[in-house]
């Protein structure tokens, strides 16, 4: 009797395991529990940025840097602004290598533009607008439009975008506060593809090389000082278009007199159909062939005696600083010492 009794109450007895088998296989959609401690999450890998001068307001004397520091921004308080866009070093996994267009570094024009910011800082007492770029031509080459200069990765293209706005600010704040300046690109040229090896400096205005070997009456319009990056300088200056390109108050002649020869000036007025580069992205952007009160030169200067070493590139900074000064007191009426 006692077994028959326990076998009535095995099916009572399955249907509960089942029921608890069900009950612990589903799924649980309860949510996490809002304290628990979740793994660290990969902000390295950003889809997102802050906005362009987030970092700002910008003070004199201060550094400034970009994301990862690809850029470098050195704020200052005279109506001089220097770029080297093509000397920096680094080469970061998170960017690809550009894959058309120019990719050779300017050697050491990372170095000469900083020196060359120190000895604009001690002789007139105030600082010039830096910016460097501090990733290698291969990752970012910010003398190119946006596409050609980033080619599509977004690293490379924040750090592109980085660059310009720097520069922007550094050009509002001199036309609030000066009214003009002026823009010198740093670059640097090595041999032509014959071997031969132009050890002249090379200054470019956006005038063609062909345009140069004209003669000055040829140049001396206003058709091509307003195709030039120095067309407000020109119509501030007493002295005339040519003048400011390659005669006496040139940057070309003022550098030749001071020991460094220079395409143009009143010695070497045109390249004469050798290789010369007349400037580039920067040039255009940022003088005033377009408008504005900023007016542009790109500056190619060799290896050779210039960018060689540490004491080639101070030797040239100190020159270009005296010819700059004299330059800027000539055209605009007034002296850059503060």
């Amino acid at each position: 009797m006692k077994i028959i009794t326990r076998f009535r109450y095995w099916p009572y007895y399955c249907i509960v395991l089942v029921f608890l088998i069900v009950i612990g296989c589903e799924e649980n959609t309860d949510k996490p529990d809002e304290n628990e401690i979740l793994p660290p999450v990969d902000t390295t890998k950003q889809d997102t940025f802050p906005a362009l001068g987030h970092d700002g307001p910008y003070s004199p004397d201060s550094i400034y840097y970009g994301r990862e520091s690809y850029v470098e921004y050195h704020a200052g308080n005279l109506p001089i602004i220097l770029s080297a866009p093509h000397g920096g070093w680094k080469v970061p996994d998170e960017i690809p290598d550009r894959t058309y267009g120019t990719t050779v570094t300017d050697a050491n024009t990372y170095q000469l533009t900083k020196v060359l910011m120190d000895s604009i800082t001690a002789r007139f007492g105030g600082k010039p607008h830096v910016i460097l770029s501090q990733l290698k031509r291969i990752k970012l080459d910010p003398n190119r439009d946006s596409i050609e200069a980033a080619q599509e990765d977004k690293y490379a293209l924040r750090a592109w975008h980085e660059y310009h706005y720097y520069i922007e600010t550094a050009k509002k704040q001199i036309s609030t506060n000066f009214g003009s300046g002026l823009f010198l690109d740093m670059h640097g040229h090595g041999e032509n593809p014959d071997g031969y090896y132009d050890l002249r400096i090379w200054l470019g205005y956006l005038i063609r090389g062909s345009e140069l070997d004209q003669n000055d009456e040829a140049l001396n319009t206003v058709s091509y000082k307003n195709k030039s990056s120095i067309r407000a300088l020109a119509d501030s200056s007493s002295y005339t278009f040519i003048d400011l390109l390659r005669g006496k108050t040139s940057i070309g002649t003022l550098l030749d007199s001071l020991g460094y020869a220079c395409v143009p000036s009143t010695k070497d007025t045109g390249p004469a159909g050798s290789r010369y580069f007349n400037g580039g992205y920067n040039t255009v952007r940022h003088g005033s062939r377009d408008g504005g009160s900023i007016s542009a030169i790109q500056i190619e200067a060799p290896k050779p005696g210039i960018r060689e070493n540490q004491a080639t590139w101070s030797k040239f900074s100190s020159a270009l600083t005296t010819a700059v000064d004299e330059y800027y007191q000539l055209h605009l009426g007034r002296s850059l010492k503060r």
